[in-house]
C-alpha cells in the first residue's frame, strides 16, 4: 500500500522558481508578495496538490488552533444545537473542534481534559461534569483555556457562562398562576446539574412565597423516557396537578404525550406544560410548547470570543437570560 506523502512548501518554490519564505508569504493572509510571485506560486501550488499545513505553523507560535468540546448526551437537541453553534463560531476564528465524548461523571471529564493537553489544545469547551481543580491548574499551566458552561464552581482562569434559571423558574410560576392554576408541579430528572437544580429551587421558592406547595418529583436521566414516568407518577397522586413545569423540553414532552394519551388530559385545559430549551420539537404542532429558549448561538458568541482575547485576560463570569417563547401548552399563552 502506497503511503500519502505530502507536498512540501520547498517543492513549491522549486517548481516555482522562487524562494522558501515567498511561498510563504503567499499563503500568509496580508503578506507583501508581488503578483507575478503570487501567480507562479499559486499554479505550482495546484500542479502538486500542495495545501498549507495550519497546525505545523500554529505549533511554531505555540498554538495548535484545536478547541476540545467535552460533551455528554451529544445526542439530544439541545446539546446538537449547542455543539453546532460553538462548532461554527470557532470555524469563523479559524479554529478547529475536536469532539470528546463523556458520561457525566467528573472523572471522565479529567481523561478529556488530559486528553486535550496532550494534543496541545489551546482551549477546552466544558459541556458536561467537572474537572477537579489540580486537573483544571494543570489546563491553565498548559496555557490551556477553559470555558465551563453551566457549571456553579468557579475556576480561576476560566470563563464560567451560566443562565438565570432561577429567573426563568419565577417567570414560569407566574404564567401558571395567571393561567389561574392551583397545584402545582416539578418534572425533575435525577441527573442534578446546577442549572437543573436551579430551575427546580427557583420554581419552588418562587411557589412558596405566594402560598402555593409543589409536588416534586426526580427520575432517569432529562430524555423523554423519564418524562412519560415523572407524568405517571405526578398525574397518579392523589392531589392530581394542574401545571408542571419541566426542567427541559423532552422531558415534557413525554409528561404532555402521557398526560394526554394515557390519562386523557386536555392540555391545557385539564393541564398546563412549560418546559425549558426550546428544542425544535417544543414548535411541532404536536406539541405546541410553551418553553424558555436557550440562547445557544449568544452562548457560543461569548465562548469563542473570550478565547480570541489575550491570555492574561483575567477568567470570568457570564450570565445570560432565557427568553419565554408563548405557546398553546398554557392557558392564555
Amino acid at each position: 500500500m502506497n503511503q500519502k506523502i505530502f507536498v512540501s512548501a520547498k517543492e513549491v518554490a522549486d517548481r516555482a522558481g522562487v524562494s522558501r519564505s515567498a511561498v510563504s508569504r503567499t499563503f500568509t493572509p496580508g503578506a507583501s508578495v508581488s503578483e507575478e510571485t503570487r501567480r507562479r506560486v499559486m499554479e505550482a501550488a495546484e500542479a502538486l496538490g500542495y495545501h498549507v499545513n495550519h497546525l505545523a505553523r500554529g505549533l511554531m507560535r505555540n498554538e495548535s488552533g484545536l478547541v476540545c468540546l467535552i460533551v455528554s448526551e451529544m445526542d439530544t437537541p439541545y446539546r446538537a444545537s449547542l455543539i453546532r453553534a460553538i462548532s461554527r463560531q470557532l470555524q469563523n476564528v479559524s479554529k478547529i473542534a475536536m469532539l470528546i465524548n463523556t458520561d457525566r461523571s467528573d472523572k471522565s471529564v479529567d481523561d478529556a481534559l488530559r486528553l486535550a493537553i496532550s494534543y496541545r489544545a489551546d482551549a477546552s469547551i466544558i459541556l458536561s461534569g467537572m474537572p477537579d481543580k489540580s486537573i483544571s491548574d494543570l489546563c491553565v499551566k498548559s496555557g490551556q483555556r477553559l470555558v465551563l458552561i453551566n457549571r456553579d464552581e468557579e475556576r480561576e482562569g476560566a470563563l464560567m457562562i451560566n443562565l438565570h434559571d432561577r429567573e426563568a423558574a419565577r417567570r414560569a410560576f407566574i404564567a401558571f398562576q395567571r393561567a389561574g392554576c392551583r397545584r402545582l408541579a416539578f418534572a425533575n430528572s435525577d441527573v442534578g446539574t446546577p442549572s437543573l437544580m436551579a430551575r427546580e429551587e427557583g420554581f419552588v421558592s418562587a411557589a412558596q412565597a405566594a402560598g402555593f406547595e409543589v409536588a416534586v418529583e426526580r427520575f432517569g436521566s432529562t430524555r423523554y423516557q423519564s418524562g412519560v414516568v415523572l407524568a405517571q407518577r405526578l398525574l397518579t397522586r392523589e392531589v392530581r396537578p394542574d401545571a408542571i413545569f419541566c426542567a427541559n423540553d423532552l422531558l415534557a414532552c413525554g409528561v404532555m404525550d402521557t398526560a394526554r394519551h394515557q390519562f386523557r388530559l386536555e392540555i391545557p385545559n385539564d393541564l398546563c406544560v412549560v418546559g425549558f430549551d426550546d428544542i425544535e420539537q417544543a414548535s411541532w404542532s404536536s406539541y405546541e410548547l410553551t418553553t424558555f429558549a436557550q440562547p445557544v448561538d449568544r452562548i457560543a458568541e461569548e465562548a469563542v470570543s473570550w478565547l480570541a482575547k489575550p491570555l492574561y485576560d483575567a477568567g470570568l463570569s457570564c450570565k445570560l437570560s432565557a427568553e419565554l417563547n408563548w405557546r398553546g401548552s398554557v392557558r392564555g399563552g
